[in-house]
């Protein structure tokens, strides 16, 4: 059923958790009525810029007195299996910071909890629903690419099997928008040039549970014969100009990035000036969104997102069940390049194919690594 207003409590109050805010602030059609963290500068920063005064250490007593039907949970990828089901039990819709859980397991545990509780799920792909992807979406419903044949992807220059569950998350997501349901994955991975064995199987940066990799090069296959390429590969530099979509028709091609959209009316060129020109596609953007006001575009049109599912009584675009299945793709990408193999999707095994692997080649867990990627790049060399 529609409200007037939406109430919305932030969980974790650090960067993510203040461009939520920021964009559930300035929306008309959401309150922000709590903030919690557990550094009580963080809220304390965050509701003084925003005139929140309602604060607080633990998350029950916040959902308990501020009666929320959002709870965003911005927070590092290793807490959101715990505070998700935490919250959840409180019969609350969530958003959840992408990706939305380490593995499978806890992925199905949220997604059984939600259905139980008779809540909705959103993971944070927020480039998904930007103003860049409202013009790719409305220039490839128009026909202007005719039917989708491949999808490119790319990310920033992680070490791959980071960059596979930090930016791959988004670029998987984006390419699901588009292609569909993936029923399968083939994929390949390296480091130092060599094929990954077990022993290089590791725990990622940030808390992003278990990679393997330095470079990833996976092929996705979906139905109607489209087919996707997902490069994961480590750069020397980050390039975050490298992140990038582009999507093959048989009338034409459409590139996206966060910072733009562009059409090329035609499926194939010749480099000779005449053949090759990109027309730049105009972004698409909620008619009440101000950009003087300090919310980013993405995570406005995320919330508005939200807004126009609970009115309709329907799922977030950035649904958690399309949350789930990018984590299916990307543990299918590492089962693929552990033991050489297609990878047909949904798996029936859902725990983690990298620590399995392991386990079956009698190495024991990983030992523990720095959690800051700087720091986690200087050991990882040293293995």
């Amino acid at each position: 059923m529609m409200k007037e207003i939406y109430r919305v409590a932030i969980l974790g109050c650090r960067g993510r958790g203040t461009a939520a805010a920021r964009a559930y602030h300035v929306h008309p059609r959401t309150d922000l009525v709590g903030l919690c963290d557990l550094i009580p500068e963080r809220f304390n920063t965050l509701g003084d810029e925003l005139g929140v005064s309602s604060r607080f250490t633990d998350l029950d007593e916040m959902i308990e007195k501020t009666k929320p039907d959002i709870v965003a949970i911005p927070t590092g990828t290793e807490f959101h299996y715990e505070l998700s089901m935490r919250v959840l039990e409180h019969g609350v819709n969530i958003e959840v910071e992408k990706p939305m859980c380490v593995d499978l397991e806890q992925a199905d545990a949220v997604m059984a909890k939600a259905k139980e509780k008779g809540v909705k799920v959103a993971v944070h792909h927020q480039g998904r629903v930007g103003a860049s992807m409202q013009a790719i979406a409305r220039a490839f419903s128009e026909g202007r690419i005719g039917d989708i044949r491949y999808i490119y992807g790319s990310g920033k220059g992680y070490y791959g099997g980071y960059g596979l569950m930090n930016i791959g998350t988004h670029t998987i997501n984006d390419i699901l928008k588009f292609g569909g349901r993936c029923r399968s994955v083939v994929a390949a991975a390296t480091r130092d040039g060599h094929p990954i064995t077990p022993a290089d199987v590791v725990p990622s940066p940030s808390g992003m549970g278990t990679i393997a990799g330095e470079y990833i090069t996976a092929t996705l296959q979906f139905d109607n014969n489209v087919t996707g390429t997902l490069l994961q590969h480590r750069f020397k530099k980050m390039d975050s100009t490298a992140y990038a979509m582009e999507l093959y028709g048989t009338e034409g091609r459409l590139f996206w990035k966060s910072s733009g959209a562009w059409l090329l009316p035609q499926p194939h060129f010749a480099p000779d000036g005449k053949h090759d020109k990109w027309e730049a596609l105009t972004p698409i953007y909620p008619e009440h969104y101000d950009p003087q006001k300090g919310a980013s575009q993405d995570d406005y049109w995320f919330v508005e997102e939200y807004v126009r599912a609970l009115d309709e009584d329907r799922d977030h675009e950035c649904s958690g069940e399309e949350g789930l299945h990018v984590i299916e793709i990307m543990m299918g990408i590492f089962e693929s390049a552990a033991y050489g193999t297609r990878v047909k999707l949904p798996q029936e095994r859902r725990d983690h194919p990298l620590l399995r692997w392991r386990s079956e080649s009698g190495l024991g867990a990983p030992e523990e690594m720095p959690r800051s990627y700087g720091d986690w790049l200087a050991e990882e060399p040293n293995m």
